[in-house]
């Protein structure tokens, strides 16, 4: 008799999604080719990610932002507009390139959706920047240093009628909706809905409603993406993101300022909230794994780097939290793949404490004969290849850089070829060397 979900060890419901990912039982591949490269790649990834001794080769990831439509000779603007213009390019791009995964086409966001929901958290092409580059975040305060208590006793309220009312221009009057939990007898039960009478309430549902439909034809063409890319040879190398606690708080909703001077003002509040947003982040990413029969969830840190905090702070705030969410998500079976942006050589020591073959360690800066050396043990190591050696290096350099960390990370597996950050316009036949030396030079003999 099969077990259920939740009589199973996290061991076995890691290996469930591992094989539903790569047993692809519901794809439709283009011809036999693309099944039998689908599969090789697939099981390159998990064996890597596990830890295995000697898979066939080092797997390689391009994992970019805008790049697929500057390759295509379109902008930003293009494809944040016109949405049929995506999928085509994103192709394309992979295609070419001939990696061993797809990393969806979610970076075009569909501008028309943020234009109806007047989106203030970023600036994009058309709004704030030119046509021709990539989105900006805009760092502020949409939490008072005074409202700890609202999102840490009730955080639902919080991120359903707070938080948006303050970075979607539309939805600012959502904010005077009242609670509705004391809803408990007849008498009075009407007063609390008069609000919805309200015009500029109904304007706010309005607005909330035109931008489903907006994001609904983009989600249409995301999907499909999805769908075809498997088909094609290529699987996903992510279900879906989540984040840790801190950067949450530090990044939308304190900002760096804020979460900066709560460290010292009122840390206890500070990690109470973080507690309170554990869970929450590790459904998130269970969620996402379980739709998607992928077990590798997407993990972007940005304010754990080197430099950032101090190592006591990085002790105290940032890792007890976010490793919480690590543990959460590989107790449901989930992968955790980590990009550490920026550096962490002061780091690896503290992040070493992890369950083994259960993460991948995606590095932009770090030192990787450390990196390695710390975690090979431990983690799957993966990334390093610089933003600036893509832009302004030769062929010759980007070949001899795989080489080289093929050689200092590579040995025995457990190692995974990927950009260090995300990248637009870079030299195109140095990525092509980069998947091509690779797949010729990190074989296992």
């Amino acid at each position: 008799m099969e077990k259920k979900w939740e009589e199973m060890s996290s061991n076995e419901k890691q290996e469930t999604l591992f094989n539903k990912w790569i047993s692809a039982e519901d794809i439709k591949f283009v011809n036999a080719e693309a099944e039998r490269n689908y599969r090789e790649r697939a099981t390159r990834i998990k064996d890597a990610i596990q830890l295995k001794k000697k898979p066939d080769r080092v797997p390689v990831l391009l994992i970019p932002s805008f790049a697929p439509a500057y390759y295509s000779g379109l902008t930003p603007y293009d494809v944040m507009y016109d949405y049929e213009k995506i999928a085509p390019a994103w192709e394309k791009f992979f295609v070419d390139f001939q990696p061993d995964s797809h990393g969806g086409c979610a970076v075009p966001s569909p501008g028309k959706f943020l234009d109806i929901i007047d989106f203030k958290l970023y600036r994009w092409p058309s709004h704030g920047v030119s046509n021709e580059i990539t989105y900006q975040a805009i760092e502020g305060e949409y939490m008072g240093a005074d409202e700890y208590d609202i999102l840490i006793h009730d955080p639902l309220y919080f991120f359903y009628n707070i938080w948006p009312s303050r970075v979607f221009g539309a939805l600012k009057p959502l904010s005077n909706l009242p609670h509705l939990s004391g809803l408990t007898e007849m008498y009075g039960v009407s007063f609390p809905f008069f609000h919805y009478g309200m015009p500029s309430i109904k304007a706010a549902y309005k607005a909330l409603l035109e931008s489903g439909d907006e994001a609904l034809k983009w989600l249409q063409i995301v999907g499909s993406f999805n769908q075809r890319m498997p088909a094609l040879g290529f699987p996903a190398h992510q279900a879906g993101p989540t984040k840790a606690p801190f950067d949450v708080i530090g990044d939308t909703l304190r900002g760096t300022k804020g979460i900066m001077l709560d460290m010292y003002r009122q840390p206890d509040k500070l990690l109470q909230a973080m507690e309170i947003l554990t869970p929450i982040f590790i459904q998130i990413g269970v969620n996402a794994a379980k739709a998607a029969g992928n077990p590798m969830i997407f993990i972007p840190l940005h304010k754990g780097a080197d430099g950032f905090l101090s190592d006591a702070q990085f002790k105290k705030f940032y890792w007890p939290s976010f490793r919480n969410v690590i543990i959460g998500l590989i107790e449901e079976g989930c992968v955790p793949f980590i990009w550490a942006e920026g550096g962490y050589n002061t780091r690896l020591d503290i992040i070493h404490d992890l369950p083994r073959g259960k993460t991948a360690w995606l590095f932009d800066q770090t030192d990787m004969g450390k990196a390695k050396k710390a975690l090979g043990d431990t983690a799957c190591v993966a990334g390093n290849m610089p933003i600036n050696l893509l832009t302004v290096g030769t062929a010759q350099d980007a070949i001899e850089h795989t080489r080289r960390l093929i050689d200092i990370c590579g040995k025995d597996g457990g190692y995974i070829m990927a950009n260090g950050a995300f990248f637009d316009i870079v030299k195109w036949e140095n990525l092509k060397v980069i998947v091509d030396t690779v797949k010729e030079y990190g074989k296992y003999r």
